[in-house]
């Protein structure tokens, strides 16, 4: 497959821009829903599986990274996760502040530091920073193959198992949130295989689809 796309400049600055603010509403609404936890109970166990809300939310980043990556090229990617770093963690921190505990703590909870809120917000940082410099250092290789599924059901797999688990380890361990302290193995064990699921089931076939449409739509083979 031939990549990427010889796209104008201002062509490339408009898709920075627009795959850079993308990037950021993900990862600023996932550290969002992170704090909404819900437990499933297994049909005829009755074992309970403790989750969170943001597990459906940040498979997104994963397939748009690879598809950036295939349509624009290794370069571009590198400055789209150069640019919407810095500017996510802060933006991160302050909405999961202002909306703590998903209640509307009002502007006046930003004037002190929110320790809890903060390590969250790294933590996401630290796992989107090392999952997705791997993505593209290592499975920018598997895309120069003729099997269009391969590296984002790779990068998927790998990528996203190392990115819950930094999360989970830098926002959760020894936290001052009791029942996140106890459970975040768990919780993050879950959400790994939930966003494995829905990202193999449902966005790895959407995938394809986009990727075909840009194809076809710049006659590439």
């Amino acid at each position: 497959m031939h990549y990427p796309i010889p796209f104008s400049d201002p062509q490339k600055r408009s898709s920075l821009k627009l795959l850079a603010f993308f990037h950021i509403f993900i990862l600023t609404i996932s550290n969002f829903l992170v704090q909404r936890t819900f437990e499933i109970t297994v049909p005829f166990t009755g074992y309970v599986i403790p989750t969170t809300w943001g597990t459906f939310t940040f498979p997104f980043i994963f397939l748009a990274t690879d598809l950036t990556v295939r349509v624009f090229g290794a370069e571009l990617a590198r400055k789209i996760i150069f640019v919407v770093m810095f500017p996510a963690l802060l933006i991160s921190y302050v909405i999961s502040v202002l909306f703590f505990e998903t209640q509307f703590q009002g502007f006046s909870a930003l004037s002190e530091f929110n320790f809890f809120v903060f390590r969250i917000a790294l933590a996401s940082f630290s796992g989107y920073a090392v999952g997705q410099i791997l993505d593209i250092l290592v499975f920018n290789r598997l895309r120069q193959g003729k099997s269009w599924w391969l590296a984002p059901t790779c990068s998927t797999i790998f990528g996203t198992m190392i990115d819950t688990f930094v999360f989970f380890a830098v926002a959760f361990y020894q936290s001052e949130d009791v029942y996140m302290a106890e459970h975040w193995f768990t919780i993050g064990t879950v959400d790994y295989a939930f966003k494995l699921f829905v990202s193999l089931l449902l966005f790895l076939p959407l995938y394809g689809v986009v990727l075909k449409f840009i194809m076809q739509k710049f006659h590439l083979k």
